[in-house]
């Protein structure tokens, strides 16, 4: 193999990726077996079979058990849209996270108190073990499931106050930096951190997908005068949404 050649197995996937993405080998369609890959390309079945794996890992197939490797019907991403973090009026968890007016959204939540891991302890600044409110957020989009959002914020800052429950209580539903206001903390900056990993088994329960499938992270953190006072997660189907931040110049 000279120098900058590709693997064979690499070549075969690559052509085979071609016909997916072309229409040769249309969505629901079964791939070409490894005995035909084989005979087709010139190559072994330890070359075949790598060439799978490699459509597998990029999502563009899926195995069914019994039946055989098939083509997955690849969704158009649709535009998430996240913007500034204040709206005169204050705003529900979902507008907040979703800028996009056109979309139509709904979501459910569920809070409970819990001991900052280290690693939330960390981004809160925080002992490990110290105890914070952690509410998960399932957000749908037109009845579709669109994102999860697992958000963290110190008892030391909200216990005991009317917006210890983000939504109960009189601002019950509203953003956290119409919340915090009402409790004389003063949000000044926002730190987001965009990820991409393989979703895991529960998350992709929730969101209508299959584990392993790709899904974009947004770590944000709300900060008031260099403390963090919220901290969340929010993870998104990689294949089925472009996330697009509209930032604003003042």
């Amino acid at each position: 193999m000279s120098f900058g050649e590709q693997p064979a197995y690499l070549r075969v996937a690559g052509d085979l990726r071609q016909k997916i993405i072309d229409g040769t080998l249309a969505p629901h369609s079964r791939l070409p077996s490894q005995a035909r890959i084989r005979a087709e390309y010139g190559v072994s079945d330890t070359v075949a079979l790598e060439a799978r794996k490699v459509l597998m890992a990029e999502g563009l197939v899926e195995g069914r058990s019994g039946s055989g490797t098939y083509v997955r019907d690849q969704p158009r991403p649709r535009r998430l849209v996240r913007s500034g973090y204040r709206v005169p009026g204050g705003v529900s968890p979902f507008r907040q996270e979703q800028a996009d007016e056109e979309v139509k959204g709904t979501w459910e939540s569920r809070s409970r108190q819990e001991e900052a891991a280290g690693a939330i302890a960390e981004r809160l600044m925080i002992k490990p073990g110290e105890r914070v409110m952690r509410t998960r957020y399932l957000f749908r989009g037109e009845g579709e499931p669109v994102m999860l959002s697992t958000s963290y914020e110190p008892l030391a800052v909200t216990g005991r106050t009317p917006v210890m429950l983000p939504e109960e209580g009189p601002l019950g539903g509203q953003g956290v930096v119409e919340r915090m206001a009402a409790i004389g903390v003063v949000v000044d900056n926002v730190l987001e951190e965009l990820t991409s990993r393989p979703g895991l088994a529960e998350e992709m329960a929730e969101l209508g997908g299959v584990a392993g499938q790709h899904v974009l992270v947004i770590a944000r953190t709300f900060f008031a005068g260099g403390q963090p006072v919220e901290t969340a997660d929010v993870v998104v189907p990689a294949d089925r949404y472009r996330v697009v931040h509209r930032l604003p110049v003042r």
